[in-house]
């Protein structure tokens, strides 16, 4: 009896240890232990992907806008972008086209299809709508669609625009017409310009987002992002660069930063009082 008794509290006691352990490491830093692929880079890629595409939209519809052509937009030794205008009919049109193939163009990206952009009176009025909509536009091999609202304003310098940006993107991150798997962006953003909008190089150009918007994952998953600090995206850089977001939904809370300004995939999520380091994908 004193043999079973003493095996019993030796049983009990590694059980106990066992339990802990689990318990200290469920609260390590490591990705590895999130609990699941919504949190471990799910949305944090997604609304990366899906926003700088957007914000690449309205860079390029200004940079055509302000020249008429597509200088700064294609590489020199190709012809394969062109830029359109319609300022005869009411609204006016603006169409950027790649053509039906993929094109490289200066920025070393993928492109196809074609961008357009609706207005009335002249593209760089102070308070003036730009309308942009896409028809069959890709980029890196996947399909943008949707509309984007753009209303540009003018902050008493010239050149110094912020943006009210009304989105409803959707971006197709499968290449299987049979197998979609769309990220959908749908909000109210404040856009504004806060580097290179002195050159026409869409290059050296970045930007800060800030507001509020919603993202559904290709899993039919809703996640609510309110960007406590702006965002900053550069058009020479894949991911978020910076900026911190509340992010509410399918989940339960959490706040994702996405550091301090430089051009990497990393980014942190804290939920409760646990920080993981995740790994963005373009």
């Amino acid at each position: 009896m004193y043999f079973n008794s003493g095996l019993t509290k030796y049983t009990l006691l590694v059980a106990t240890s066992l339990v802990l352990f689990s318990a200290c490491k469920r609260g390590t830093t490591d990705d590895n232990y999130l609990a699941n692929e919504d949190d471990r880079i799910g949305y944090a890629s997604d609304a990366s992907r899906v926003e700088f595409a957007n914000n690449d939209v309205i860079s390029l519809a200004d940079q055509a806008g302000t020249l008429y052509n597509a200088e700064f937009i294609r590489k020199s030794t190709s012809k394969c972008a062109t830029v359109a205008v319609d300022t005869v009919n009411t609204p006016h049109t603006l169409i950027i086209r790649f053509g039906d193939k993929d094109c490289e163009c200066a920025d070393g990206r993928m492109r196809r299809g074609s961008i357009v952009v609706s207005y009335n009176g002249r593209y760089h009025d102070n308070n003036q709508l730009h309308t942009i909509t896409y028809n069959n536009y890709y980029l890196n091999g996947n399909e943008l669609t949707g509309w984007v609202k753009v209303t540009r304003i003018d902050t008493t310098v010239v050149g110094d625009w912020f943006y009210r940006v009304q989105v409803n993107d959707s971006l197709n991150m499968s290449p299987d017409p049979l197998n979609s798997k769309f990220i959908v962006w749908n909000g109210n953003l404040m856009r504004k310009w806060v580097g290179g909008d002195k050159t026409n190089d869409r290059s050296d150009d970045y930007f800060s987002v800030s507001g509020t918007t919603s993202l559904t994952r290709p899993n039919g998953h809703v996640f609510n992002f309110n960007i406590a600090t702006p965002l900053q995206f550069a058009t020479s850089c894949d991911f978020a660069q910076s900026g911190v977001v509340n992010v509410t939904g399918y989940t339960g809370n959490r706040v994702l930063n996405y550091g301090t300004g430089s051009c990497d995939a990393s980014a942190q999520l804290n939920v409760d009082v646990h920080v993981y380091q995740l790994t963005l994908t373009k």
